[in-house]
């Protein structure tokens, strides 16, 4: 039992925390990342997942919809982005993206997953209607949309409240949100990475209205480009008291700095052991946001497999060759699983594959 086991110190105090089911501090998550017994980190994110989600590791069928890579911010780290008219660019029309849902319901999907680029001339009203669109062809795809920094803009555009935004947005078919546009909350890093992009304050705001309104979300962190541990901490901690207020977060997703095609390419990217110490960290800390998602097409079907021993209870879903964000910036190309394939690397693991809704309703355990 690892409470026999002789753990120095301070670290045999979070440790206790953790199996008293405890929330951490601040300064034991700075001392965890600090901690080079990557196993320990290990055995005390499992202890938490254990608690949150059994034996049990979950995904689903989804692919994701891209609209437009055209976009009015100017993220230094992003490979995605494209200006109106530069090689590259696209932008979907409604019609577009109807063809793709058809295509992609009829091989059994349940999820589509909507981001893309904030597009400078298109409000609230495109993607009102494209909502619409999607659910008239599809009235069972459960519809996941737009990063609090797409709705900012749209709703900007549309000269609406997000209060009135989400709503109309959520009569036309949204139900959940995704977790993008967070990056890092730290203002000082934020203004250098991504300067003029919607602020810390506004995206934890806008995700508390959506959580009162009952739209459920997730939400992300960049990681492995300029912040510190104690940035990260600050991170995780906002997330952490917000989700004590609303409990709207279904699950928290560590997104790694991707070097290739951007102004960081001379920036070398995270190892696999800070990775994994990162996803440690963040289960053992976020222990009330239920789920925590390794996405395997940014870091690898093996690294994600890998991650499993971290406290990662979700590994997304089959995706289907559906999203270049990623593989623009150097991650799996050709992004796609099938259903066989994930149920072997979490059996392969010893851990039991669920497959689920959005909403982690079982459909199936294996």
């Amino acid at each position: 039992m690892i409470r026999s086991l002789k753990i120095p110190g301070s670290l045999n105090k979070i440790a206790e925390k953790v199996f008293d089911s405890e929330q951490i501090s601040t300064n034991d998550a700075i001392e965890l990342y600090n901690c080079s017994n990557l196993a320990l980190l290990g055995v005390l994110a499992m202890a938490v997942k254990k608690r949150l989600s059994g034996d049990f590791v979950f995904f689903n069928q989804n692919f994701h919809l891209e609209p437009t890579n055209i976009c009015v911010n100017h993220c230094k780290f992003c490979s995605y982005r494209r200006r109106e008219g530069q090689k590259g660019a696209w932008e979907c029309s409604i019609e577009d993206i109807v063809a793709d849902v058809k295509r992609f319901t009829s091989n059994g999907a349940t999820e589509v997953h909507i981001v893309g680029g904030v597009h400078p001339s298109r409000d609230i009203n495109f993607y009102v209607d494209m909502l619409k669109a999607i659910k008239k062809n599809a009235p069972n795809l459960h519809i996941k949309a737009f990063t609090a920094v797409e709705i900012d803009q749209m709703c900007q555009m549309g000269n609406i409240s997000v209060e009135e935004g989400l709503q109309k947005l959520k009569v036309a078919g949204l139900e959940s949100m995704p977790g993008g546009g967070a990056e890092i909350f730290d203002e000082t890093i934020r203004a250098e990475i991504c300067p003029g992009k919607t602020a810390s304050a506004e995206w934890l705001r806008l995700h508390s209205v959506a959580h009162k309104m009952g739209i459920p979300t997730n939400a992300t962190m960049l990681y492995g480009l300029l912040e510190n541990y104690e940035h990260r901490v600050d991170h995780l901690n906002r997330l952490r008291d917000l989700q004590k207020q609303t409990k709207g977060f279904n699950a928290f997703i560590p997104l790694k700095f991707k070097r290739e095609n951007n102004a960081y390419s001379h920036i070398t990217e995270s190892t696999l052991i800070e990775d994994l110490k990162n996803y440690a960290v963040s289960r053992i800390f976020l222990d009330n946001i239920p789920h925590l998602k390794a996405y395997w097409p940014m870091i690898g079907k093996q690294a994600a497999q890998l991650s499993l021993n971290f406290g990662v209870d979700d590994l997304d879903g089959t995706i289907d060759d559906s999203t270049k964000i990623y593989s623009m910036a150097g991650g799996e190309e050709n992004p796609s699983a099938s259903r066989a394939e994930l149920v072997k690397l979490i059996k392969d693991v010893k851990l039991v594959p669920v497959e689920r809704d959005t909403l982690y309703n079982i459909l199936e355990t294996f």
